[in-house]
């Protein structure tokens, strides 16, 4: 919400609201944000609690769901390539002679982000500067987090002593899609090598699905992104910047995975593995995923793509391979430290490096972006009201 006109709990630079901060911020340290996940056996039905908290899912399903976690010793991959992200952000920073620290919380399992902003607390830190680990728009990935830093102040009572402000979602910055675009022509090749012909060739782009209703509320209300929202078209544009780098003479489809809701709520279609078995009556021999929404390799990636879609692929006697997500890539890590530095030294946004049309997007998120219509409106910092 907005107070007295201003944005809660933002910098003076950001805190009237402007679509794209071109002031100087003396930002104290970076607060890196993610989703978090279980470290052990049993972690995995509490994390599943925290995750679905007020949801009302009931016992049945969470086991089903503790089933992809059990199967990799109910550790999730996510907080170790998180600690690896920190320190190659670290290092990175580093580097470069930059003097921030990188603080790391997590919305569903330890270190929570009340406690990364308690640590901020301890060492004197007043201004932070956000980097959620979700490149695209909707409720999910950007204003759940936004939610998540208001909560987090609220719980450690450092509401007016702590400001945070955010980066811009980072889908088309070059240094996050570079890897991708790396990975597709690779990926390409081998196939290739491997005797197949580039038109026998097919490449899936796959995101997590949201519900429908979701979906078309992702973005900023005064503009038009069409059916699927800001969400669905951010993920086509950048599949459309890769294959034009890499895929000449190569078809390609934007498809989803990971749905999680109840039958009757529309979620974003088609899912990957239904696309995936429509390919051999296409002539198609061999298929890239390229796991378009992710920055690493979490449990959505390794269970969903590399057990269930490849098996489906093997099934249908189609040769398949999925592309490397970001995760430390060194283009990668350098394009968030150039983020965070877009904020700090106010960098013009004719300036800002952008991919696709659509940005460079919003460092201030604009009224009623990205709303939950089953939630509604929560207090969310780094944007306006509601």
């Amino acid at each position: 919400m907005i107070t007295n006109g201003l944005v809660p709990g933002a910098t003076p630079a950001a805190a009237s609201g402007p679509e794209h901060v071109e002031e100087p911020v003396a930002y104290d340290a970076i607060l890196l944000a993610s989703f978090g996940g279980p470290e052990g056996q049993d972690d995995v039905i509490p994390f599943l609690r925290n995750v679905t908290r007020g949801r009302g899912i009931p016992e049945e399903r969470l086991e089903e769901v503790a089933h992809h976690y059990r199967a990799f010793g109910g550790v999730s991959p996510i907080n170790d390539q998180n600690r690896e992200l920190k320190a190659a952000l670290e290092a990175e920073l580093a580097r470069r002679g930059i003097d921030l620290p990188v603080l790391w919380g997590n919305r569903n399992w330890d270190p929570y982000l009340r406690d990364a902003l308690a640590e901020a607390h301890e060492r004197g830190f007043t201004k932070l500067i956000a980097v959620g680990t979700s490149a695209y728009s909707s409720y999910s990935s950007c204003r759940q987090y936004r939610e998540d830093y208001a909560m987090a102040l609220a719980e450690t009572g450092l509401e007016g002593v702590i400001q945070i402000d955010k980066v811009r979602q980072f889908f088309d910055h070059p240094g996050f899609v570079e890897p991708f675009i790396e990975g597709t022509r690779d990926g390409i090749a081998e196939l290739e090598a491997r005797g197949i012909p580039r038109a026998r060739i097919h490449v899936l782009f796959a995101t997590h699905s949201v519900p429908t209703d979701d979906a078309v509320r992702s973005g900023p209300r005064d503009r038009d992104f069409g059916a699927g929202g800001a969400y669905a078209a951010q993920h086509l544009a950048v599949a459309e910047v890769v294959m034009r780098e890499v895929g000449e003479g190569v078809g390609w489809d934007l498809v989803y995975q990971s749905r999680s809701g109840p039958p009757t709520q529309p979620w974003l279609e088609p899912d990957i593995n239904d696309a995936i078995e429509e390919l051999p009556a296409k002539g198609i021999e061999g298929l890239v995923i390229v796991p378009l929404g992710f920055i690493s390799d979490h449990m959505e990636v390794k269970w969903d793509l590399d057990t269930e879609a490849l098996e489906t692929a093997g099934e249908h006697g189609i040769d398949a391979i999925r592309v490397p997500t970001p995760g430390v890539h060194a283009a990668f890590v350098s394009g968030l430290v150039d983020l965070v530095l877009e904020r700090r030294d106010g960098i013009p946004t004719a300036d800002r490096p952008a991919l696709t049309e659509l940005g460079p997007w919003y460092d201030v998120c604009r009224p009623g972006c990205c709303e939950n219509v089953r939630l509604g409106f929560k207090p969310a910092l780094a944007g306006l009201e509601p």
